[in-house]
């Protein structure tokens, strides 16, 4: 049986938390209407999908790199080694894997990278959309032991809002110490 999993992350950009990755092997026989880049749908579709996707699929894995971890390797080996989490965590072997993006992970199975093929194959939408929602939760989580900085609005995101929290206040646990916003913030 062919099974291709669909891989994409969420969260390369922040200044904050851990970045997601998910992989979703689709069932042919219950398609999911909808699907499309994360980033294109709103919070409410998103979050109507992920319990489709959930629920309808014949496997799907969530997976993370750490802030430490990402802060260490950096933010592509960091999230080269959350996809290979993802997708060595499914409960079934893919026969091959499709990769949003120009990297492709270690994998057992044969991989293909596909720039923008979070709009353009189903299974990476639909990993698209695990990995945001899934990373948007934990932010929230988040902003509950951080409330100064407001991660429920922007997620870690450098927004203006953001940078000057972080100005205000410092940087804390979860931020990522290696991106230049926060590194120049560090006392030296």
């Amino acid at each position: 049986m062919n099974l291709v999993c669909g891989v994409d992350e969420a969260g390369r950009g922040p200044l904050a938390g851990a970045v997601y990755v998910a992989a979703v092997i689709l069932d042919p026989l219950r398609p999911i209407a909808g699907l499309n880049d994360s980033k294109k749908l709103s919070e409410r579709n998103r979050d109507r999908l992920a319990l489709e996707i959930r629920g309808n699929v014949l496997c799907w894995n969530i997976a993370s790199a750490s802030v430490e971890e990402i802060d260490r390797l950096n933010i592509l080996q960091a999230t080269l080694l959350a996809m290979r989490r993802a997708v060595e965590g499914l409960s079934l072997a893919p026969t091959m894997a499709l990769i949003d993006g120009l990297h492709c992970p270690s994998l057992a199975m044969p991989s293909r990278a596909i720039v923008r093929g979070d709009a353009t194959e189903p299974a990476i939408s639909a990993a698209s959309i695990l990995a945001k929602t899934a990373r948007d939760a934990e932010m929230l989580l988040l902003h509950a032991r951080f409330p100064d900085y407001g991660f429920d609005r922007h997620k870690g995101y450098p927004t203006a809002a953001h940078l000057h929290a972080l100005r205000r206040h410092g940087v804390c646990d979860i931020h990522r110490r290696s991106y230049a916003p926060v590194r120049e913030l560090l006392p030296t």
